[in-house]
């Protein structure tokens, strides 16, 4: 394919991804299964194609989207709910892969154990993305977003490191549960130390370069660093980027710039925007490669280990859900918050998954770029010179369990979250913010209070009187508005219509400035530079604003 060809296929695929996303915005479809439907379309088209290069998407696109992902997760959630994290992401993988491998060795013809597992670990893992992007659009609450975000964080290393293990299995090896288990708790802990070596040593550099544009490209490198030292020393370089993530996303704040963060998270959220909607394209691009090969095999066969492969990845999902809520407390693997009844240790009830709840985890496990990228991996021919057994049967039941997750689940997600009413309380979490908000005004009121008694001139003490007098107006403006949020009923934020009248305006005379300043350019009375200066103040000012109701 030439350079003129595949610029014109990223153009193409770049005007889709923007055309897409304002179908999305517009008719509330998940923009992840329109993308792969797309690419179904044009993979069906006479013309070039785009084949996944396995390779390629694990070493260049999976360590970005993972890092971008664990620096927007909460360390602290995830760590306190770390045993219900480690059961979907670890064991709920494990119990997947070897199911789907024992229907495959007891049910298609000719089929091994070792292949089937190695299918399992493949489609086990899901892909966080699509499900996500629904979930914080109608409003799912923040502990089944942690858990969905903690369970696509970590389950990548464990499926890849059990794909190793059975595709050596298949290739003559030999499968050793001890050496498996050894060889995972090896790579496991190894990723952990890999990703807290580079966290722990990209700060320093970080703080000897705040400027934002060093700040942002040391962000950009870092996943790939914490990736390639995960595969040089032989461990999990997934788990590593994901540790790398976690730990800086939770230190960063104390030591990066303001600037440097408002540059990093605009560029870390075209980065996703745009490699998701590559992913998802390419996902529906791969039809023809997976439905080539299946020539050989009877229908029959085919229809036999489709059904075992998604009916395992459907139904064994709310099944382990509730068994581990239905465990006694002694043994109850907490899916949920940390707290324990007055007066004892033992869980609240209302630390355990509703039924609702428990539905809407289970129709989140959409699977994704990482399940083709697994599958492709086999080789074509085992050590001994033949073909892997059952290549091509493998890649189109992955190909299935993606598409029907995907598409299926990701356009029906939404509908079952409003239907089923599981939303967070809106009011509560505005609640919560504005009380962080008054404690941080209050505690720049009792620094100038430091300030004031210290040894100052007349010109500090204008400024400080000032600054008082700000800070003063703004924890009026909040303590007001939480007196509104603590008489909300039934979780919805109430319409204030002196603060909405508030932000109307504000907006109003930024956008007045903005027209104004316009005017003075085209006047060449104002430079484009001191253009581009102001227009930043007054963005920044802006996006100071908060958005309805917060």
């Amino acid at each position: 394919m030439s350079a003129e060809t595949m610029l014109l296929l990223v153009l193409g695929a770049v005007a889709v991804i923007v055309a897409v996303r304002w179908v999305a915005e517009h008719t509330g479809l998940p923009a992840a299964a329109l993308l792969t439907l797309l690419g179904i379309a044009y993979a069906l088209l006479p013309g070039p194609n785009v084949s996944l290069d396995p390779h390629l998407v694990l070493t260049l696109v999976l360590p970005p989207l993972l890092y971008s992902a664990a620096l927007d997760a909460s360390l602290g959630a995830i760590r306190r709910n770390l045993r219900t994290v480690v059961s979907l992401s670890v064991l709920l993988v494990l119990v997947t892969a070897v199911l789907i491998g024992a229907g495959f060795a007891l049910f298609v013809t000719g089929a091994t154990l070792a292949a089937g597992i190695a299918l399992g670990a493949a489609v086990a893992p899901p892909d966080p993305v699509a499900a996500l992007s629904v979930g914080r659009r109608v409003g799912l609450p923040p502990r089944l977003i942690t858990l969905i975000q903690g369970e696509g964080l970590l389950n990548d290393a464990t499926a890849l490191t059990l794909l190793t293990v059975a595709v050596g299995a298949a290739q003559g090896e030999g499968f050793s549960t001890p050496a498996a288990v050894g060889e995972f708790v090896i790579a496991a802990a190894g990723g952990v130390v890999a990703g807290l070596v580079v966290a722990y040593g990209v700060r320093p550099l970080r703080r000897l370069r705040r400027d934002p544009l060093s700040s942002n490209a040391i962000s950009l490198a870092t996943p790939f660093v914490a990736y390639l030292l995960g595969e040089a020393v032989h461990v999990s370089g997934v788990l590593a980027v994901v540790v790398a993530g976690l730990v800086i996303g939770h230190n960063a704040p104390y030591w990066t710039s303001g600037a440097s963060r408002l540059q990093t998270d605009a560029v870390w959220r075209l980065v996703d925007f745009l490699l998701e909607g590559i992913v998802f394209l390419l996902i529906g691009q791969q039809l023809p490669t997976v439905i080539r090969g299946l020539g050989q095999y009877d229908t029959s066969t085919i229809v036999v280990a489709a059904s075992i492969t998604v009916g395992v990845m459907l139904v064994v999902r709310p099944l382990w859900l509730l068994l581990t809520e239905s465990l006694p407390r002694s043994l109850h693997t907490r899916l949920g918050g940390q707290d324990v009844r007055e007066g004892g240790v033992e869980p609240a009830e209302s630390d355990r998954l509703t039924i609702r709840e428990i539905v809407v985890l289970s129709w989140a496990g959409t699977r994704g770029v990482i399940s083709l990228a697994a599958i492709f991996t086999l080789p074509v021919v085992t050590d001994s010179g033949a073909p892997f057994p059952d290549r091509d049967l493998l890649l189109f039941c992955a190909f299935l369990a993606v598409l029907v997750t995907l598409v299926g689940q990701g356009i029906t997600f939404a509908p079952l979250v409003r239907a089923l009413g599981c939303y967070a309380d809106q009011a509560d979490e505005a609640r919560l913010r504005n009380q962080a908000r008054i404690a941080a005004a209050e505690a720049g009121l009792a620094r100038l209070e430091v300030m004031q008694s210290e040894e100052h001139d007349d010109v500090d003490e204008q400024a400080l009187v000032t600054l008082r007098a700000q800070l003063r107006t703004r924890l009026d403006r909040y303590r007001t508005r939480l007196d509104v949020l603590n008489a909300a009923e039934g979780g919805d934020i109430p319409l204030s219509p002196t603060y909405e009248a508030a932000l109307r305006l504000r907006r109003a005379v930024i956008g007045a400035q903005r027209e104004e300043l316009l005017r003075w350019r085209d006047a060449a009375r104002l430079p484009d530079e001191g253009l581009r200066i102001l227009e930043r103040e007054l963005d920044h000012e802006e996006g100071l604003l908060p958005a309805r109701g917060r």
